[in-house]
């Protein structure tokens, strides 16, 4: 203060000026560098797939400085709904959610919580991308072939085998079987001369043994063209146990008072049996590929779903299912954007492959197919053949399937394929009472 003093005023005058020039040059600064925009996405993902979510986020946070995506775990599907509910109450919600299938995706586009996701896109587009999935009736679409949400944990049903035991079996590892009767004289191989305890177990039983037996068989799943055209007959779809899933289901009780099916449920413990080398066949999603590949000692393939040469000439493929991150309502414009941002750099190849590679889920784009690397499938048998079958449109029977609270109906479905395979309840009347118990939960509001 001394020194300023002293000046004369125009000395005052320049060192003010500067000082004040100095002033304006770290707020220009500091507007260039401003504060990215922070983006929340909450998921359900555990373990590898996890892991690479972390790993591919800390990646984008690190090449740019616009955006910073946050990452929040739930230990399950209904916790993280349920926290979901109330974020949406307090009006602080984030802005991308994953959501299970719950095969009908169109109630849940119509929530004012939701934001579907052609709405985002077609504000924010993602230049030059071609979708993997074919633009039909999935379980992120709705009747028009719009994109609700972004099919990131997008999956099917497959069949896995542990090529060490095929080996001790006396078995060929790159012939696994394609129909049921042949997987039961390959399962008795590893059961007798593998000497496995756990020949053959599953996971998500219901997607294995009820809902992909009739797309794989090219049979529907479902009345009114597998609900497809609910709207318009307005009457709800039912569920079709025919024949084939009486032999299919008499067939799985057979094979567990044989020994040859122990484990099965509506989780996924039997992915952690396989993974543990205790089963020597395993049927789940393709989406478990992520733990078997850090899992030391395992060497495994992957098979399409068996099928009946009874009921086909030729295996369809099976309904798409999985998680897909839908966005949500409520955020300004720039954050939007900024979500926007984050799902178009998920969408390049380069990105896209590694996740599909890491994850085992289906590619994102076209482009991510083209980009994986060969070598990924090499190390894998089976996995570039029924990743291929999924560019190919489906068969009328495979579009995907629509039916109301059908998150109420596959517990119902679960415990009713438990009494039947366990021989409490002979399959035909297990399959009757499942039926008859979707029609009551489906027909209400």
């Amino acid at each position: 203060m001394k020194k300023l003093q002293q000046m004369s005023p125009a000395h005052v005058v320049r060192a003010t000026g500067r000082a004040w020039v100095f002033g304006a040059a770290l707020l220009i600064g500091g507007v260039a560098h401003a504060a990215p925009v922070q983006i929340e996405v909450w998921h359900t993902l555990t373990s590898a797939n996890q892991a690479e979510l972390e790993k591919l986020v800390k990646q984008y946070n690190k090449e740019q400085g616009d955006v910073e995506v946050k990452l929040r775990g739930f230990a399950s599907p209904q916790a993280l709904k349920q926290e979901a509910s109330a974020a949406v109450k307090a009006k602080r919600t984030p802005n991308l959610i994953q959501l299970d299938d719950d095969r009908s995706p169109e109630a849940v586009a119509e929530y004012k919580s939701i934001k579907p996701l052609y709405e985002l896109l077609a504000k924010y587009p993602i230049k030059d991308i071609a979708w993997f999935l074919p633009a039909t009736t999935s379980f992120t679409r709705d009747a028009k072939g719009r994109l609700l949400a972004f099919p990131l944990m997008a999956e099917v049903p497959v069949m896995f085998y542990n090529i060490t035991y095929y080996k001790k079996a006396g078995l060929d590892p790159n012939a696994p079987a394609r129909t049921w009767a042949e997987l039961q004289d390959q399962l008795l191989k590893l059961r007798d001369k593998a000497d496995l305890d756990c020949p053959y177990a599953t996971s998500d039983q219901v997607t294995v043994h009820l809902e992909s037996l009739a797309p794989v068989n090219n049979q529907l799943y479902a009345s009114n063209n597998n609900g497809l055209e609910a709207t318009k007959s307005k009457v709800p779809p039912q569920l079709q146990f025919d024949m084939l899933y009486m032999r299919h289901i008499s067939l799985m009780a057979s094979w567990k008072r044989s020994l040859l099916f122990t484990q099965h449920s509506e989780g996924d413990q039997a992915d952690q049996l396989f993974a543990k080398g205790t089963c020597g066949v395993l049927t789940s999603g393709s989406g478990a590929i992520g733990d078997f590949l850090v899992t030391k000692g395992l060497n495994f393939g992957v098979a399409p779903l068996p099928y009946y040469p009874q009921a086909t000439p030729t295996a369809g493929r099976p309904f798409v299912t999985g998680g897909a991150l839908w966005a949500m309502e409520g955020h300004p414009a720039a954050s939007d954007k900024a979500t926007a941002a984050f799902l178009a750099w998920l969408s390049k190849p380069v990105v896209a492959a590694e996740w599909h590679q890491a994850t085992g889920y289906l590619p994102l784009t076209e482009a991510a197919f083209r980009a994986s690397d060969v070598s990924y499938y090499s190390k894998i048998p089976g996995a570039q053949q029924f990743v291929t079958a999924m560019r190919t449109q489906p068969a009328p029977t495979g579009r995907g399937f629509r039916m109301n609270n059908y998150s109420r109906i596959e517990p119902v479905l679960s415990r009713q394929l438990d009494d039947a395979i366990d021989g409490k309840v002979p399959p035909m009347s297990a399959l009757n009472s499942a039926a008859a118990q979707a029609k009551v939960i489906a027909e209400q509001k």
